[in-house]
């Protein structure tokens, strides 16, 4: 799934209310749960159908190959037919739960609290991600191109940086907020800015010399010249698209928490449930699907919840006033 939660605090970049906030420790492991036993539910009544949203950021060719067991799964565990919907960027999956058109959906920590705001609370989160060493955190990279000349985050200085999408926390909110809190405005600093559409166009978009620079989610952790463990880049070198040695790391986030699963509020508590319970369980059950929905080294879920994502409502709020004062 495309992928928060709150930043781990370190240091002063980040302004008090978000550097504010205490760093979790790792969550215990939790004893593998039973898959549910297939069959319809009473909540069926009301949930007659399961719709599954997925973030943009990949080609619906991979997302169709990745997802279709997955989708399978929940139709053959709870008996009522589930459909996958596809947004091309982060906003579609927010407009569809506003508009009541999914059911569930794995999401960004940032695009989780715009859906939060846009339907005042219609939504919840309800798991995240879990890593092998029980952090649930990832960090946002920017990156140039070795050949670019740019060794560090001043050498952007004038030159034109590639956000991924104005929903995205480790593609555009998180290293804007990091940016303000260090004294750089973005606006300022960067000599041209867009979004690419999603984290793998901007990476095409700066490997093809559209953009000097872009920011993209990663583990940050394991060995780089694999793309890390996990995350845009551990995909691109997975699928022959990207060569480490072709770019260059000059920026790195503090951690940042995993995107959550998310459910609408308004669904029965016994849906919820259900969904917790199969996503505890699939890491043991299905392992080969739990790999291709989460791609790299996630180990499965851990529940969570809406306060957890606090930091990103004032983020989000925060973005939206700074707009407010630029008109």
């Amino acid at each position: 799934m495309i992928r928060r939660r709150h930043l781990v605090a370190a240091g002063s970049l980040l302004p008090l209310s978000l550097a504010a906030q205490p760093a979790r420790p790792p969550a215990p492991p939790m004893p593998a749960p039973s898959m549910p036993a297939p069959g319809r539910r009473d909540w069926a009544a009301q949930v007659p159908q399961i719709r599954l949203g997925v973030l943009g950021g990949e080609s619906e060719s991979d997302r169709l190959g990745r997802y279709e067991g997955y989708r399978k799964l929940f139709e053959d565990t709870f008996g009522v037919p589930a459909r996958m919907f596809f947004a091309s960027d982060y906003s579609g999956v927010q407009q569809a739960f506003g508009a009541k058109q999914l059911e569930i959906a794995n999401m960004s920590p940032a695009a989780y609290a715009g859906v939060w705001l846009e339907t005042n609370g219609g939504v919840e989160p309800i798991l995240v991600t879990q890593e092998p060493d029980g952090s649930t955190s990832y960090v946002a990279l920017m990156y140039t191109r070795a050949d670019s000349g740019i060794t560090s985050l001043e050498g952007m200085r004038g030159k034109a940086m590639a956000w991924s999408d104005p929903n995205s926390a480790s593609g555009y909110l998180i290293p804007r907020a990091e940016l303000r809190a260090a004294g750089i405005a973005p606006e300022g600093f960067f000599g041209r800015t867009g979004f690419a559409g999603g984290h793998d166009q901007a990476l095409v978009a700066v490997l093809q010399k559209q953009y000097d620079a872009g920011v993209c989610w990663s583990s940050g952790q394991g060995d780089e010249a694999r793309g890390f463990s996990r995350g845009v880049l551990t995909a691109a070198v997975e699928k022959g698209l990207l060569d480490m040695k072709d770019i260059r790391i000059i920026w790195r986030s503090r951690p940042i928490q995993n995107g959550p699963v998310v459910v609408r509020s308004d669904l029965p508590a016994s849906f919820k449930k259900d969904m917790v319970d199969f996503h505890l369980a699939l890491p043991a059950a299905h392992p080969d699907i739990q790999k291709a929905v989460e791609r790299g080294s996630a180990v499965g879920w851990v529940p969570t919840k809406h306060e957890d994502y606090a930091v990103f409502i004032d983020m989000r709020r925060a973005e939206a006033a700074e707009r407010r004062r630029r008109n």
